[in-house]
């Protein structure tokens, strides 16, 4: 579905956010893309939507390419970026004004997921709260129905109640035939809903991976001390003792906890690869 080829970008050829980077993102899948600030996720989404150009390499999305913003290519991708806009509209004349442009929108999903975020419906979009604007986006993304879906930090702005709700909704909405791809850093927003995690640092893709295969390789426990383990990756102090990143030797069943495995990345990205060795 998107198939990323050697693609290079940066805002100036001596610069570059990443490089020779290759990624193939298949349907039927909700990933999660983390790094650090400036690691180049939120390029990384607008290369993908067309809205930036890589410097080399290739983007394909649904065999189309995004720099050439087809509409058979526009029609099919819905782009969440981190700061939104809405114009001084109702929320109906918002999707009599928008919902043609997608050929398979559903007004009766549109109605249902406003339910679900309990959003008024008759104020003036300009007119509510950042995070209800967010609820909003993010309702019309996903009765617009297209097979790839990108959202940059869309829990921003979202209160807990409602970012539970984000998760639920979204995991909903999935189908065999469509992407969705999720941008953030505040990973425990991730919890229980994507199936698999891609980490960007350096200008290279260091881990990407479905969760079942990061629980396979890597174990997530509460040690009593970390001292003179090598099986370490990373590790915290708790009241229980430090919660630790370990390599997974004896095949240990344990659940993947994206903020530990995001800092376990960070700081032993060297063992991580041999860990993982490009294998998905």
């Amino acid at each position: 579905m998107i198939d990323l080829d050697r693609v290079s970008f940066g805002y100036s050829k001596h610069k570059k956010l990443f490089e020779d980077l290759s990624l193939k993102l298949d349907p039927g899948h909700i990933y999660g893309l983390l790094g650090k600030n400036g690691a180049g996720k939120s390029s990384l989404l607008r290369n993908i939507a067309g809205l930036l150009y890589p410097l080399a390499g290739s983007i394909r999305v649904a065999g189309l390419e995004p720099r050439r913003r087809q509409p058979a290519f526009l029609q099919d991708l819905f782009f969440i970026p981190e700061e939104i806009y809405l114009p001084s509209v109702t929320m109906q004349k918002y999707v009599n004004m928008f919902a043609p442009f997608y050929p398979h929108f559903s007004e009766e999903q549109f109605n249902k997921y406003i339910s679900e975020f309990d959003i008024p419906i008759d104020n003036k979009l300009t007119g509510m709260s950042y995070g209800q604007k967010k609820k909003v986006l993010i309702a019309f993304s996903l009765a617009a129905n297209t097979k790839v879906l990108l959202m940059d930090e869309p829990t921003n702005g979202l209160d807990i109640p409602s970012k539970s709700q984000f998760r639920k909704i979204v995991s909903s909405a999935l189908d065999t035939d469509r992407v969705i791809l999720i941008s953030t850093h505040q990973t425990r927003d991730l919890d229980n809903l994507i199936d698999s995690i891609i980490i960007l640092e350096d200008s290279e893709v260091l881990i990407h991976h479905s969760l079942e295969s990061v629980a396979e390789r890597l174990c997530f426990e509460t040690l009593a001390s970390v001292e003179h383990d090598d099986r370490v990756l990373y590790a915290e102090p708790s009241l229980r003792g430090f919660k630790a990143v370990t390599e997974n030797h004896q095949g240990e069943e344990s659940r993947v906890d994206l903020e530990q495995l995001f800092n376990a990345v960070i700081e032993n990205p060297a063992r991580i690869k041999q860990i993982f060795g490009g294998k998905r």
